[in-house]
């Protein structure tokens, strides 16, 4: 390269050009005129030698161009994700709790594990996307999930009642992304199998006197401790029957006071 630069500038030192494509042409014109120069000490010159030696060993060039790529390390989380600048894509769920090392670069996202390539994604910019998750990833129990979204949910639960479908609504928008919420709607309809329709809607009901936004695990204590099953009348009995065990109770009108509203 220095001796072809050398003798390119050398033959136009003496030259002016007004554009830039005058000059591109005449280095091309130079260059093509050295290329053909024979050798001094051989036969041929540049450009035979290429046509006869080189040319047939060349390789087609790459399909797309070369990327600059950001290597990081990073372990598969019990979900089987791994995060990228606050976005989350799936590997093989084989390797949770591996260390991984991670290639990014404009547009793909490769997870690789002792050298072997186990996930690509096509990277996705932003924040509060949904996770990236391929279905192979999935453990089979897992794929099950992916028959379901947030109104199929919804609908199941208004079969059982109006408690039941405020309970499912209020775990899904519990979470930023909704399918984050899918495992929960899930097990609440595993509750209805193990317990029967009619406690899981007296327990969401339960749930819901408690507060608006009741989570799966307090549906599942109430049913567990059968709060359910307990009405306003029952309580009130188990309230007397401990006040009885105290004796007697004197309240205000006894000694004179009154009651406030």
């Amino acid at each position: 390269m220095g001796i072809i630069t050398t003798w390119i500038i050398a033959s136009l030192r003496n030259q002016q050009f007004f554009s830039l494509r005058e000059l591109n042409n005449a280095i091309y014109m130079k260059l093509d005129e050295f290329n053909q120069k024979p050798f001094q000490k051989k036969p041929g010159s540049r450009q035979s030698a290429f046509l006869e030696e080189e040319k047939a060993l060349l390789l087609p060039l790459p399909a797309s161009p070369y990327e600059l790529a950001i290597w990081r390390k990073a372990t598969v989380q019990y979900d089987y994700v791994i995060h990228v600048d606050r976005n989350q894509y799936s590997v093989p769920y084989e390797y949770i709790k591996h260390e991984v090392d991670i290639r990014v670069t404009s547009k793909i996202i490769e997870v690789f594990y002792q050298g072997h390539r186990i996930a690509s994604h096509v990277r996705i910019y932003g924040e509060g996307n949904a996770p990236v998750i391929l279905p192979e990833h999935m453990p089979d129990n897992h794929k099950e999930y992916l028959m379901w979204n947030g109104e199929r949910f919804i609908d199941w639960a208004r079969t059982v009642g109006p408690n039941t479908a405020a309970a499912m609504q209020a775990i899904l928008s519990s979470h930023k992304v909704e399918q984050q919420g899918y495992r929960s709607c899930m097990s609440l309809m595993k509750l209805a199998d193990k317990y029967s329709v009619n406690r899981v809607e007296s327990a969401c009901g339960k749930a819901l006197s408690y507060t608006p936004c009741p989570n799966l695990k307090s549906i599942q204590t109430i049913l567990k401790t059968g709060q359910d099953k307990l009405t306003e009348g029952t309580n009130r009995t188990t309230t007397l029957k401990k006040a009885e065990n105290f004796g007697f109770t004197r309240g205000a009108d006894y000694f004179g006071g009154k009651k406030h509203d």
